[in-house]
């Protein structure tokens, strides 16, 4: 800019006094000394007339620059967002197609086939700041749906307010996104958790970081369903979570990964509380449920102790989840007790950093660079036990287990970020039901999985 400046008033001066010459040749009288020096002058006023009109119009142009929304396009969706980043847009998606496989089945018919697992769209954002959305709609499964939509009001990471249709706070596996999750399902144990409900929490981090805490008021639903956006009581459900990494900025790089916390929530149901969810399989196929009479009426907690570890390519999780209900079927009554646990473990082959939130290969895959992804092994042993006092009151005997145990083992392979090829055999073994159909054998299923999420 000064460059071109300074050789801007040479040619302006040469110009000048080029042409103050030229106006003198064949005069009788030279211009004197006092009129050289004022024709100098008044081109140096031109020239910082200029020089300012120049500073004036290149000021307009950054300041257009900085009031532009800015558009972002990368490995993490596509966002637009004001200049001052009070307004924000972001789209995201997240798209898996499943394959299952099942063998020695027993002859059961139509348990095989491919399926598009989830399908969702995702709108997610902040508006005047402090307000942040998230619209995420269902468009896989067997049905279409609004699995996410709520508003969170952001006063500070460690105050913040969400109200809407979310995850209820209790479950570890089940609060882990479907996208990192190591398996195409998830464990027997989530089965007791709630899942996603309507209500109000108020959450946020404390102490830098080393303790997340969640509490909040719910319409409140069965184990291991989804609310179906209408509530025709007034009881409602109280669940929260505190999970804490005490060691998250300790010195002792083994030690920071340490993960521990507790999940819980209670209601007391006075109006009876549909119970048709039922348990399933790691293939997804249903291997108890209660008999259709059956109704939760009455106090019904949860308690999810929980725990995760994770240091360098290696991480651990597991919890245990007691859910106790009173359940009635006519003039019968019965507090019933189940419970579940699981522990899943993983090794990241690559050698890249394991963790909740999932890995980002450091080599992405490019055969033309001789880069190949990120590989890793999994492997899950998980238990779910139905109280003994269901059978046969509130659950048949020979079409429904009182026990499922299921052991997995798996192969991932993370392409990139947004990539990953999933493929994993799962073995699950019954108590009781020899009849039904699900349980009169050990189910055996192998899993395949394409997943893009942005």
């Amino acid at each position: 800019m000064k460059g071109i400046k300074s050789n801007f008033l040479l040619c302006l001066l040469s110009l000048g006094i080029g042409g103050l010459f030229a106006n003198t040749c064949g005069a009788d009288t030279p211009p004197t000394a006092d009129e050289l020096l004022q024709r100098i002058n008044t081109l140096e006023q031109q020239v910082h007339s200029l020089q300012q009109q120049q500073v004036a119009a290149q000021n307009t142009v950054d300041k257009a620059a900085h009031n532009m929304p800015v558009i972002t396009v990368g490995a993490s969706g596509f966002s637009f967002r004001s200049a001052d980043t009070n307004f924000v847009i972001n789209f995201h998606g997240v798209a898996q197609v499943d394959d299952r496989t099942f063998f020695d089945d027993g002859g059961t018919s139509g348990n095989d086939g491919f399926l598009v697992r989830r399908l969702r769209p995702i709108l997610s954002g902040t508006v005047f700041r402090n307000y942040n959305y998230v619209f995420m709609p269902e468009f896989g499964g067997t049905s279409v749906g609004i699995q996410d939509a709520y508003v969170n009001y952001h006063y500070s990471p460690a105050l913040q307010l969400q109200v809407g249709k979310f995850k209820s706070p209790v479950g570890l596996e089940y609060l882990q996104s479907c996208v990192n999750i190591l398996f195409n399902e998830r464990s027997l144990a989530s089965a007791l958790v709630p899942y996603r409900d309507l209500g109000v929490e108020l959450h946020g981090d404390l102490l830098g970081g080393r303790v997340n805490y969640a509490v909040g008021v719910f319409n409140g639903v069965a184990d291991g369903a989804n609310t179906t956006g209408k509530d025709y009581n007034d009881d409602k459900e109280i669940a929260g979570r505190v999970f804490a990494d005490p060691f998250k900025k300790s010195h002792v790089a083994a030690l920071q990964g340490i993960g521990v916390g507790v999940g819980g929530s209670y209601a007391h149901e006075t109006t009876a509380t549909s119970l048709t969810a039922g348990y399933k399989t790691d293939g997804q196929q249903k291997w108890f449920a209660y008999s259709s009479s059956v109704v939760g009426n009455g106090d019904h907690w949860r308690v999810s102790p929980q725990g995760s570890y994770y240091f360098g390519p290696f991480g651990m999780m597991g919890e245990y989840v007691l859910s106790s209900q009173r359940v009635t079927s006519g003039a019968a009554s019965a507090i019933l007790k189940n419970h579940a646990w699981d522990v899943a473990a993983s090794w990241i082959l690559t050698g890249e950093k394991n963790g909740y939130k999932g890995i980002t290969p450091a080599k992405p895959f490019d055969p033309m660079q001789g880069q190949w992804g990120a590989w890793e092994l999994a492997a899950r042993y998980a238990e779910l036990s139905v109280d003994s006092a269901a059978f046969p009151t509130f659950a048949s005997a020979s079409t429904s287990a009182s026990e499922a145990k299921a052991w997995s083992v798996g192969l991932n392979w993370w392409l990139n970020k947004d990539v990953r090829l999933m493929t994993s055999y799962s073995r699950t073994t019954f108590s009781g039901g020899a009849s039904g159909s699900v349980t009169r054998q050990p189910e055996n299923v192998i899993f395949t999985r394409v997943q893009l999420a942005f």
